[in-house]
C-alpha cells in the first residue's frame, strides 16, 4: 500500500555490510532455526495490530502464522519502519513482510512478490459531521494520507499500480493540499478532530477506515465508491528462489481449500481474497 522511501546513508552502509543473500539462504536458514522472522505494523489494524494481551493480531499476521504452521516452523514477528522494509537488502534480519504491500515494479527493483493474497479498495472518509458527500466535493480540499503509501501516491496523481490483475483505475478527486503521516491512524487521529479542523478527508484502505469507525469509535464516514483496488502481497529479499517458491505453494494452497477466505471473512467479514 505505500511506495518507495531512500533509506538513510548509516542504514544503507549497515545493510551493504551485511552483504546479499544467496540462493537457498533464506529457506536453509529458516528450516534450520525452526524460526520463520515476518516484519509488521504494530498500528494498522484490522491487518495488524497489538491487542489487549499486548501480542500482535490481525489479518496479516493470521496469514503469517499460516504460512509458518504449513512450513513447520514458529513465527517471529518484527516491526521495522516502513522504509527499512520497502529498501529490501534486509540482511537476514527478516524473511518476509505479510503486510499488505502492493507489488509494484519499482518495487519489485529491490524486493520480490511471490503470492498475492488479497486486494483491497481505497477510499475516502471525512469527519461525521462534514457537509461533504461525494468524491467531486475534495477538489481543492486538505486530505490526509500515509507518507510514501499508495494513497499518497494517488493523491498526487502519481500512483503506477503494474501488478498483474490489478483493475484499471481514474484519477477522481484533485487534492488542494495532501499532508502525510507515518500510519493511517495518526492522519485519523486529526480527522476525529472536526471537520476542517486539520484536515477535511483521510484516504485510506477501506477495511482500515471501517475498523476504525466500528472499533475505534472514529466520528468518521465513508463517502463515495472505492477510488481503486490494490493487490497485496507477501513480499520477500532478494536472492532465494527456494524460498520465493516455497511461500508461492503455500498461498496457493491456502487458497484452494479456502483458508485464505475464511481468515478475510474473519477479519473483514467479505471475501477480499478476489476482485469485488
Amino acid at each position: 500500500m505505500r511506495s518507495i522511501v531512500t533509506l538513510g546513508m548509516a542504514a544503507t552502509l549497515a545493510l551493504a555490510m551485511a552483504g546479499p543473500a544467496f540462493a537457498g539462504d533464506t529457506l536453509d536458514r529458516v528450516m534450520s532455526t525452526k524460526t520463520l522472522t515476518m516484519s509488521s505494523d504494530a498500528e494498522y489494524p484490522p491487518q495488524s495490530f497489538l491487542n489487549d494481551a499486548n501480542e500482535m493480531d490481525g489479518f496479516d499476521v493470521d496469514v503469517g502464522k499460516e504460512i509458518a504452521k504449513r512450513m513447520g516452523v514458529e513465527l517471529k514477528i518484527v516491526t521495522p519502519s516502513w522504509d527499512i522494509i520497502t529498501g529490501g537488502s534486509w540482511g537476514g534480519r527478516w524473511d518476509m513482510s505479510v503486510g499488505s504491500m502492493t507489488p509494484t515494479k519499482k518495487r519489485a527493483e529491490v524486493l520480490n512478490f511471490p503470492a498475492v493474497y488479497y486486494y483491497t479498495p481505497a477510499a475516502f472518509a471525512v469527519h461525521k459531521d462534514s457537509e461533504i458527500d461525494s468524491l467531486a466535493d475534495l477538489n481543492g480540499k486538505t486530505i490526509g494520507a500515509c507518507g510514501g503509501c499508495t494513497y499518497d501516491d494517488y493523491l498526487n496523481q502519481q500512483l503506477t499500480i503494474d501488478a498483474e490483475g490489478a483493475p484499471p483505475f481514474e484519477y477522481k478527486v484533485e487534492a488542494g493540499e495532501i499532508k502525510t503521516y507515518e500510519t493511517d491512524t495518526h492522519a485519523f487521529d486529526d480527522l476525529r478532530l472536526g471537520d476542517g479542523t486539520r484536515l477535511d478527508a483521510v484516504f485510506s484502505a477501506l477495511p482500515t477506515i471501517e475498523e476504525a469507525i466500528s472499533r475505534g469509535g472514529y466520528p468518521l464516514k465513508v463517502i463515495g465508491k472505492p477510488a481503486f483496488y490494490e493487490p497485496l502481497s507477501v513480499a520477500t529479499d532478494k536472492g532465494d528462489p527456494e524460498f520465493d517458491a516455497k511461500i508461492t505453494a503455500i498461498v496457493d494452497a491456502m487458497k484452494a481449500d479456502g483458508t485464505l477466505k475464511k481468515l478475510s471473512e474473519k477479519w473483514y467479514g467479505v471475501d477480499l481474497t478476489s476482485v469485488q
